[in-house]
């Protein structure tokens, strides 16, 4: 068949197998031109002047100064007024990444006298921006726990990706011949490093260290990641080196340099580990409450209260995931020992303790201070003002409708005694029954009768007791059981 092919002129093509070599090169060529045209940023760098535009940002004194200290107090307005549109503006006039942008430099370029006056400017900084948020705060009479300032109280990995990716945006366009101003003020919102500062002074001057800890460090999480972003983008454009004419002191300064550079990333790394840990921990409790509390169904007066839920990591296994469930309807024992095996069934969650707080047994009084301790342990946790008040109202109304199934025992069991001569002793308590249509919360009495009484004599007191407690607390569901 071969030989008939050839005689009809089909013969192979030699050069055929290069043509297609060649139009792919060719392809892969123009692919990686385009690529390089498009992501090559080394040719449009400007790095004697990227180098001085960044040292020269980094003093903080005379009008640098009073910016600073007019943008803090226009923060700590607007946070305090829960204002995002007045924190924006303040974050658009703070000069507070110069010394910033100057220790990753001068980390990168090996410059040792621009990375002290970075550290020092960097320390007035941040020495001055909470005193200034702290008198405010200290001073003013208002000073609301708003969500814009609980917000900046703990960290988690989105921060962590933004201060690094702000970083390097920052950098890039600092870099570039003819400087994007847009990407800075981008920058200087995203990033958010003023906000942490002026939370910071606020958790001060209200008397709470545990806010000023948080915020501080996420504004440290910010700087360390926004450094180490400038760190490596001038080491990926080749800035030069600075050099000394003194060999043993620039080999002293190089070393330090690199020491202090791994100081700076080696926590920056664990940080981003732990956060990034906590992330995952959450998401996984996240998707465990939506598969077990979220679609369980309470048939009375039960309620699960979202907004306080607690979702604690703890890197030492200590873990905690608390929920809270209002009302008179408690979830029974055996769903929430099932829960717990399929809390079992995450990897993140297999150590953590399962909480749950249900309010259901106490008494009126009890259980109004039981909402008042929760709120105020969690409040933080509440996204705005009107949900507050709308929970507070919700979990009111709550307790008004329950203050009126309220027994008066003492009184009652005064009562039983005196007109009921052949009682023993007299319980009471909240029974769940159920005929697997709906669940119900009925009031029990139970009667101990005394030793030598005749059951009919006993069946006749009880049903007469019965129909006495009726009528006498106006309540037609409840039951007497007779005890041993």
């Amino acid at each position: 068949m071969s030989e008939n092919l050839f005689a009809n002129g089909d013969t192979p093509n030699p050069d055929s197998g290069d043509e297609v070599k060649k139009d792919l090169k060719g392809l892969l060529g123009s692919i990686r031109k385009f690529l390089s045209d498009l992501l090559e940023i080394r040719s449009n760098t400007d790095a004697i002047a990227t180098k001085e535009s960044i040292i020269a940002d980094i003093p903080f004194k005379g009008h640098t100064s009073w910016i600073l200290v007019c943008s803090i107090f226009i923060a700590s307005i607007g946070l305090n007024a829960n204002s995002t549109a007045v924190v924006i503006g303040a974050m658009l006039i703070s000069p507070l990444m110069g010394p910033i942008l100057g220790m990753g430099l001068s980390l990168a370029i090996n410059d040792i006298d621009t990375l002290r006056r970075s550290l020092k400017n960097f320390a007035v900084m941040v020495v001055l921006s909470v005193i200034t948020a702290f008198l405010f705060f200290y001073l003013f009479p208002l000073r609301d726990e708003s969500s814009e300032l609980l917000a900046r109280t703990k960290p988690d990995i989105r921060d962590v990706l933004i201060a690094f990716f702000g970083g390097l945006a920052l950098v890039i366009a600092r870099a570039k011949k003819g400087t994007i101003a847009s990407v800075i003020f981008g920058v200087a919102i995203a990033t958010a490093l003023m906000p942490p500062l002026c939370t910071v002074g606020f958790g001060l001057a209200i008397g709470k260290p545990w806010y000023a800890a948080g915020a501080m460090y996420l504004f440290t999480i910010n700087t360390i990641f926004i450094g180490l972003a400038t760190f490596l983008v001038i080491k990926f454009l080749r800035f030069p080196m600075v050099r000394y004419a003194n060999s043993q002191r620039r080999r002293f300064i190089a070393r330090v340099a690199s020491i202090t550079g791994i100081l700076v990333m080696v926590p920056a790394g664990f940080t981003f580990y732990q956060v990034f840990q906590e992330s995952l921990f959450k998401k996984q409790a996240q998707e465990f409450l939506k598969e077990t509390i979220e679609v369980y169904q309470f048939n009375a007066s039960g309620r699960y209260v979202d907004n306080l839920t607690k979702l604690q990591y703890d890197s030492d296994g200590n873990s905690l995931i608390e929920l809270v469930c209002m009302g008179d309807e408690l979830i029974p024992e055996n769903v929430i020992n099932t829960w717990r095996v399929q809390k079992n069934e995450y990897s993140r969650l297999k150590d953590a303790e399962f909480r749950i707080l249900q309010g259901g047994k106490d008494d009126s009084q009890e259980k109004f201070n039981y909402v008042s301790e929760l709120y105020e342990k969690n409040k933080a946790e509440l996204l705005t003002k009107d949900e507050q008040i709308r929970l507070l109202e919700e979990e009111v109304a709550s307790l008004t409708k329950n203050a009126g199934k309220q027994i008066p025992f003492g009184n009652i069991s005064a009562e039983a005694k005196a007109n009921y001569q052949n009682i023993a002793a007299l319980g009471f308590s909240y029974q769940l029954q159920t005929d697997f249509k709906k669940l119900d919360t009925v009031p029990v009495f139970e009667v101990k009768w005394k030793e030598g009484i005749r059951q009919n004599q006993k069946d006749a007191d009880a049903k007469k007791m019965l129909a006495w407690l009726k009528l006498r607390l106006q309540d037609t569901t409840l039951i007497i059981k007779e005890v041993e």
